[in-house]
């Protein structure tokens, strides 16, 4: 039976501590907590099951802020809760704090960063995903603001949990009217809100978002066994228990000054500093199905031995090394957008069908759902046409921020795609990636390339991309060769070597046809395989470039800005007498062959020959 009463003292107690916070931060979104007081005080005293003293538990229920900016309301729950008090509290946004103004896992009660609205929920669906592959009983909460279910991705989301029967995941709409500016478009239509999410699927509840005995029916009612996934839509009030800010337009992301501050906590009448709210305990799960058996031997388990000289597209090995990894480690899950027969990551669906997640043409739900499978231990390895991750770098980047282990593999990209024309290419990826704080970005040539850093990007912690090609290149590389992030490989040099090109993936066997024309001329050049991208071989191109004349080439089928090339300026940027000459796509790129667009963006063994010799002067 719901203890209102002691609901009612721990929701009071939550907006002092969400009061005192902002004042003494002097900034902080306060309105948009004090809305969502009540349903998270009834959802964290009465009904979430969690052990604060293991947060490595695995049944422990998972509760994601999507509406990260109600930051005050997140902490003040666990300051109810007696794992934080006053003196931490104070600490809310300044320099050093575990409290920021956004949470994100630095305090360790933070499943994810959020803050980036719209992205909650497609995290909260990898969770609830996770929990169903071992056969865990948490159930996964996901609380929203109305402004941020106008983002499409919060949409992306809702379509698959259904899809996927996620009845563990429980969304949250605190829907108060107010956005930051203005009113939300469906303003406090909470039966247009119900009509539309169970359009989509779901099973939908309204509530009162202020009445405790209201919520607690719903709560109650939501076990976590049925096939579909649950919305609790809660009307409330924005600045609800302040009177002089209920309701109020203007007040959104502001904290109160000292005067009102001390009107504001009169108005709440007696607090008791002393109370706790207790959080139940999680249970122990039932068992639902087994993953798959490592001892299913469909697939060779490493090394697939391709032959020298043997035509394999690196996206065809990148399909073979993850299914036959996938019997090795069982916590590898593939994730791919409606693309699979193309990026090949079908053959790890064959073999691993339960850990195979289709994700259709929606890769910002793509993503966000491999950071909630990453937060529960999976190494998801996402996978779609290069040209597409464009649209989800916001999840991209924010998932630094939650400390996501998830590997993307882009295929299709670069001129050399060929008729399928510049929609198709994906020529920013490099300079994308590299932006992402902490990533490691690596182009493999060949298949064996391929293959080996695949199984590297499994074995390290952190955000891969893997670019891929669409067309089959020459194996080059013996099965016994290492690869290594911050790794190259020198494929053909010699002593009289008068210049270095540094290329990768497919401008890689570009630059060795032209190394091989100019030999013939008389004009030995270096050529390296700079498939670490990032962080790139600094060592060895410096140990090159002393040994060629400090004359440099980089060649990459990717824009100018932000690729190999400007990777490799960085390495000379206080090297003296050193020349880097850069190669890229320069023009507007257009449907054609491959070997004509890569000879018209100046890039193919052609333009390699033509540019050495205006540097060499011959």
């Amino acid at each position: 039976m719901t203890d209102t009463a002691n609901l009612e003292k721990l929701a009071k107690l939550v907006r002092y501590f969400s009061l005192f916070m902002t004042t003494k931060a002097g900034s902080g979104h306060l309105t948009s907590s004090l809305s969502a007081t009540d349903i998270m005080v009834a959802l964290f005293f009465n009904k979430l099951r969690y052990d604060l003293a293991d947060v490595k538990n695995p049944n422990n229920d998972r509760v994601i802020f999507s509406k990260g900016h109600a930051s005050p309301l997140f902490y003040a729950l666990y300051a109810a809760a007696g794992v934080l008090d006053e003196a931490d509290l104070e600490k809310y946004r300044k320099f050093g704090s575990e409290l920021e103004g956004h949470p994100r896992p630095v305090f360790k009660y933070a499943e994810v960063a959020t803050g980036s609205l719209g992205q909650g929920l497609s995290i909260g669906l990898g969770m609830a995903l996770a929990a169903n592959l071992d056969s865990l009983s948490y159930l996964t909460y996901v609380l929203m603001g109305d402004s941020e279910v106008a983002e499409g991705s919060i949409w992306e989301a809702i379509q698959l949990a259904s899809y996927y029967k996620v009845g563990n995941l429980v969304g949250i709409i605190d829907v108060n009217r107010l956005g930051q500016s203005t009113e939300t478009m469906l303003g406090y239509n909470v039966d247009a809100y119900k009509a539309r999410v169970e359009a989509f699927g779901w099973e939908a509840h309204i509530v009162d978002g202020h009445n405790f005995a209201d919520i607690q029916n719903v709560l109650d009612s939501i076990d976590g066994e049925g096939e579909k996934p649950q919305m609790i839509i809660a009307k409330t009030i924005k600045g609800k228990g302040i009177s002089f800010l209920e309701d109020k337009e203007g007040w959104h992301g502001k904290a109160l000054p000292q005067e009102d501050y001390e009107k504001a906590v009169a108005e709440l009448g007696e607090i008791d500093k002393k109370l706790t709210g207790k959080i139940k305990k999680p249970v122990v799960s039932s068992i639902k199905y087994q993953v798959s058996s490592i001892q299913n031997t469909k697939y060779k388990i490493l090394n697939t031995k391709y032959q020298l000289g043997e035509d394999i597209a690196t996206r065809k090995a990148y399909g073979e090394a993850l299914a036959a990894l996938g019997y090795k480690n069982t916590n590898i899950v593939s994730l791919d957008a409606e693309v699979k027969n193309s990026t090949f990551a079908e053959i790890f669906k064959d073999a691993h069908p339960e850990r195979f997640f289709e994700m259709f043409i929606a890769e910002q739900n793509m993503v966000g759902t491999a950071l909630g499978l990453s937060r529960r231990g999976k190494i998801p390895f996402v996978s779609t046409f290069t040209a597409f991750f464009t649209r989800a770098f916001d999840q991209i980047r924010m998932s630094v921020y939650s400390e996501a282990n998830v590997k993307f593999v882009g295929s299709h990209a670069g001129v050399s795609i060929g008729e399928d024309g510049p929609s198709q290419m994906g020529l920013e990826d490099f300079a994308m990636f590299r932006t992402v704080f902490g990533s490691t970005v690596l182009c493999p040539a060949d298949a064996v390339a391929a293959e080996k850093l695949v199984e590297v990007a499994v074995s390290e912690e952190g955000i891969f991309y893997i670019r891929t090609a669409r067309f089959a290149t020459p194996v080059i590389y013996d099965d016994s060769e290492e690869f290594k992030v911050g790794g190259s490989k020198v494929v053909k040099s010699a002593d009289s070597d008068k210049l270095t090109i540094v290329a990768c993936g497919v401008t890689l066997f570009e630059a060795i046809k032209a190394a091989d024309e100019l030999e013939g001329e008389g004009m030995n050049v270096r050529v390296i395989d700079a498939y670490s991208i990032k962080p790139i071989d600094e060592e060895a191109l410096k140990a090159a470039a002393s040994e060629t004349g400090g004359k440099v080439v980089t060649v990459e089928d990717h824009y100018f800005e932000g690729g190999l090339g400007d990777a490799v300026l960085n390495v000379f940027a206080n090297v003296p007498n050193v020349s880097v000459h850069k190669l890229a796509v320069s023009k507007m790129p257009t449907s054609g062959k491959a070997d004509e667009l890569l000879d018209y963006e100046g890039i193919s063994s052609k333009g390699i020959v033509e540019k050495v010799k205006e540097i060499l002067g011959n």
